[in-house]
């Protein structure tokens, strides 16, 4: 066989036996796909930063804190050191701050403290130390108009209204301004409201925001309507120069009664006017006040302006102040533990100054506030006549600015754009469009 010949024949073999692999042997599986096929955009991001947020416990010293943070105590201290106006010993329970850390870096080099809803102290490690750098933060500030209709509460009514609106926080704010401090002397929230009243509210609204938390709260009110039984009492924010009140029904006569109805803050009247067997003498006598059932110490307030008569110990009343009012109006506040700075015989008292604190001196069986009022002499029931005194209303020379207050309190609440009624937030739920 020539040579040529019998190369050929051993390159088909070597042939044949390439084929031959080709087709009987198994497929490899796929392996990872190579890293750089990957786009920048798949690439997952590590963060910059190592973030812890912790709170300070009861007890707890704020070195304590960030130990947990990853600061040492000779670190921590001098991290404190550069904040001026912090005093380390000082920081109430509470306070929540965050301890920040490069990956790269083991020991945190940023510390935030909440000193306040709105206040931020930021302390950083640079290559020189620590530095101090606070931080106010900005509040957004809007108005608001709640309305809502009674279905069993006001309460119920408002986490209707301004659900979406206002936290729960502010909603119990808001409630507690209507009853309390606009409508209190003309409307009983409790037993005055029925299936199908109404209130409208215009309020200013603070809202914040940052890596904390949320906040929202609500300020000033600057006027409300309640409608019972199709009536409507209208409340107008206006400060007098000549008269006191801070809220005037649509004539111009103040809301408040001219004095306070209750002059301690209660857990219960524990004894009301009239007849009653006496809880010591065992005797059925005249009960001439009211007794509040209130914690020892807790603050009394005088219902109005006036002149103390008396503030001594007076026989079974124990601890008493007196105090005269115009129009031959006399309050009494017995059974105190002590009386407040500068309250004495002759000492001018001005409407919810404190005058005394809660005890049981006297023929007392539990701290209490026993309450009286007289009226020319005579012992009245202070639940009923007390609500029934008027305060001077907006003078002549003061009308045409309290014209205008009410005027632009009333465009507001009759705006068509209510940006917290329960129709509108129904109507957006729904997807229809707003006005």
């Amino acid at each position: 066989m020539s040579q040529g010949k019998a190369r050929a024949i051993a390159y088909g073999v070597v042939a044949l036996f390439g084929v031959a692999a080709v087709l009987f042997t198994k497929p490899l599986p796929p392996g990872p796909r190579a890293a750089s096929v990957l786009t920048p955009a798949a690439t997952p991001v590590r963060p910059p930063w190592r973030e812890r947020h912790d709170t300070v416990r009861t007890g707890e010293t704020i070195v304590g804190v960030l130990a947990r943070g990853g600061l040492s105590e000779v670190i921590a201290r001098e991290a404190l050191k550069a904040a001026k106006t912090l005093d380390p010993r000082r920081i109430p329970a509470g306070m929540r701050l965050v301890t920040r850390a490069p990956h790269h870096d083991t020991i945190p080099t940023e510390v935030i403290l909440r000193l306040a809803v709105d206040r931020i102290l930021h302390l950083n490690r640079g290559d020189s130390g620590w530095t101090a750098r606070e931080e106010l933060l900005p509040w957004t500030i809007d108005t608001v108009v709640v309305s809502g209709t009674i279905t069993s509460t006001l309460g119920d009514a408002m986490e209707d209204a301004a659900r979406d609106l206002l936290p729960a926080s502010a909603r119990q704010q808001l409630v507690y301004t209507l009853a309390e401090d606009i409508f209190e002397y003309r409307v009983d929230m409790s037993r005055d409201l029925q299936v199908g009243d109404r209130f409208d509210v215009v309020t200013q609204r603070r809202r914040l925001g940052d890596g904390f938390d949320q906040v929202t709260r609500i300020d000033t009110v600057f006027g409300a309507t309640m409608t019972l039984s199709g009536k409507t009492t209208q409340a107008v924010l206006f400060r007098s120069a000549r008269v006191a009140g801070i809220y005037f029904d649509q004539d111009g006569k103040p809301m408040r009664s001219g004095f306070l109805r209750n002059p301690v803050s209660f857990r219960r009247i524990s004894s009301g006017f009239g007849m009653r067997r006496h809880p010591i003498l065992g005797t059925m006598r005249a009960h001439q006040g009211t007794d509040y059932a209130a914690n020892a110490g807790t603050p009394i307030r005088a219902i109005g302006d006036g002149t103390v008569i008396r503030a001594g110990w007076h026989n079974g009343y124990g601890n008493v102040v007196d105090i005269r009012h115009a129009n031959g109006y006399v309050s009494r506040y017995a059974h105190m533990s002590g009386f407040a700075k500068g309250v004495h015989g002759g000492a001018r008292v001005t409407r919810e100054q404190t005058i005394g604190f809660v005890g049981s001196t006297g023929l007392s069986t539990a701290p209490h506030l026993h309450f009286e009022v007289l009226v020319k002499g005579v012992h009245r029931n202070p639940r009923s006549v007390l609500a029934n005194v008027s305060a001077d209303p907006i003078p002549a020379s003061e009308r045409i600015a309290f014209a205008e207050a009410r005027t632009r309190t009333l465009a507001m609440l009759e705006t068509p754009a209510r940006l917290a009624s329960a129709e509108s937030a129904a109507a957006k739920q729904a997807g229809s469009p707003q006005p």
